[in-house]
């Protein structure tokens, strides 16, 4: 079962810096509530990757496009009140057939 967001990682986002695409990822994903392991998962990455590109490390160009991409359909289907999910098994439903 994916573990919630830490409360210093959600304080910290707040003050991240919004141009880097893994922050622009995180705080979306937060808003989503779709957890760091499933989205691991959509990218075949390890978590520890997610966690990295949250905290604004470096990503390669081709995940660069996939992450933008994807944030924009995760902003599309907020506005059209898809998302938030509401559980886990949602979240990985979703993620498995939405996106």
């Amino acid at each position: 079962m994916p573990r919630p967001y830490s409360d210093k990682f959600l304080i910290g986002l707040q003050s991240a810096d919004d141009e880097r695409v893994g922050i622009q990822l995180a705080k979306v994903c937060v808003e989503a509530k779709l957890p760091a392991l499933y989205i691991a998962d959509y990218f075949s990455v390890t978590r520890m990757t997610v966690h990295c590109w949250f905290r604004g490390h470096y990503i390669s160009e081709k995940n660069c496009i996939r992450i933008q991409r994807f944030i924009k359909e995760i902003k599309k289907d907020i506005e059209k009140g898809l998302l938030p999910v509401a559980s886990a098994k949602k979240a990985k439903a979703y993620l498995s057939k939405e996106v």
